[in-house]
């Protein structure tokens, strides 16, 4: 089972059908809470829980569950040329996420490069049941871990390790218009 894939699935279904998150919600019998952090592979659904959301979704199971393909030793990508996804409403907070790894099943390892541009609407804190490894690729950013008043700057060249569960949020440094970092997630076991 690959969460991102299939959160993205269970997203790109409940846009074709033009539903809210809250609709979806609402008909699967979760809270908005729970489908937000599933379509954000914060969490891994239960299989009974996906199969109440494919249901909702009037899908079978196995077009959330996505492609059962052999699992291929390796696959080849590029910076440059991620698969750009949708996760916590990033657009609103002028960030881009695109997926190194998308194709690759299997994996235990999710690495993203994600843009950052000035925005004026603040992130919230978010977080997530798997680690983290942050590497700051390209401008200066303030690293807010724990809550809004503890932060570490951040220069090109800089990492951050992280538990799973720990709140935090990146947002420009002061004078920085752009910053780009690759982040790699852990698959939760």
């Amino acid at each position: 089972m690959d969460l991102l894939e299939i959160s993205q699935s269970i997203r790109k279904l409940r846009l074709q059908q033009g539903l809210t998150v809250e609709q979806l919600a609402k008909k699967s019998g979760f809270s908005k809470g729970f489908i937000s952090q599933v379509e954000n592979f914060r969490i891994t659904p239960s299989l009974k829980a996906l199969n109440a959301i494919s249901a909702a979704l009037g899908v079978p199971l196995s077009a959330v569950l996505g492609s059962e393909s052999a699992v291929p030793d390796y696959t080849l990508g590029s910076v440059e040329k991620g698969e750009e996804i949708l996760r916590n409403d990033n657009a609103l907070y002028n960030m881009r996420y695109l997926a190194l790894a998308y194709k690759q099943l299997g994996r235990k390892l999710d690495p993203f490069i994600i843009e950052y541009r000035k925005s004026a609407i603040e992130r919230p804190l978010l977080m997530h049941d798997t680690e983290e490894f942050f590497l700051l690729l390209e401008g200066d950013v303030e690293f807010f871990i724990g809550s809004n008043n503890k932060s570490e700057k951040l220069v090109a060249g800089d990492t951050i390790y992280l538990r799973a569960d720990l709140p935090h949020r990146v947002q420009l440094a002061e004078n920085c218009e752009f910053a780009r970092a690759m982040v790699i997630y852990s698959q939760k076991n």
